[in-house]
């Protein structure tokens, strides 16, 4: 005999995908989904769908964005002459936080991990070359996460780079070591970006 009807083991099967949502959370959200109204479920489907027709990445700096370029990329307030070179979308987000960080972004949806098979290839760097070109970026500050494949990241980057004249740096270690971007404070990732180091 089953634990739930079809469609509730279903959802809760689709919800357990979800990063952070294992069973117990999963069958949570689904009973609670189960028992609201109607309209709840169909606005939440609805956000889901509109996210996948509407979202795509920047032309430029591949962040997420409705528009294209993104906000970032065409703010003229920014300072065009440095990238921030981040791992993930959300990153930006933590950084922006800060509220010191004026520059471009940069984000490469992934990092290096050669036991996963994640090879440059796989990473966004050929569109990062070609906004080098034209000689306006003066520094790129390297913002991977401060783990394995973060630093591995920042050292191929930065052996990429470096022979094209374009400063190279890196943020200061003010971010545990192992963790993730997403999980620093606004304090932590200020003092990341001011004690960042040249690599």
């Amino acid at each position: 005999m089953k634990d739930f009807a079809e469609p509730l083991a279903r959802l809760i099967d689709e919800l357990k995908r979800l990063p952070g949502i294992g069973q117990k959370s999963a069958q949570r959200i689904a009973f609670f989904l189960e028992h609201a109204p109607r309209e709840e479920a169909e606005r939440l489907a609805a956000a889901i769908i509109e996210l996948k027709d509407k979202i795509r990445l920047c032309g430029l700096c591949n962040n997420l964005t409705e528009l294209d370029p993104c906000e970032y990329c065409t703010d003229t307030r920014r300072d065009q002459g440095v990238i921030c070179v981040v791992e993930t979308p959300f990153n930006v987000v933590v950084i922006e936080k800060t509220r010191e960080y004026h520059g471009l972004y940069h984000i490469l949806h992934g990092a290096l991990s050669p036991l996963q098979g994640i090879t440059p290839d796989h990473l966004k760097i050929k569109n990062l070359l070609e906004r080098l070109k034209d000689g306006k970026v003066r520094e790129l500050i390297i913002a991977t996460n401060p783990n394995v494949e973060g630093e591995a990241t920042a050292i191929y980057l930065s052996r990429l780079i470096k022979p094209l004249g374009v400063k190279v740096t890196r943020i200061a270690m003010g971010i545990p070591v192992g963790s993730e971007l997403e999980f620093a404070d606004e304090v932590t990732m200020l003092k990341a970006m001011e004690g960042r180091r040249e690599i």
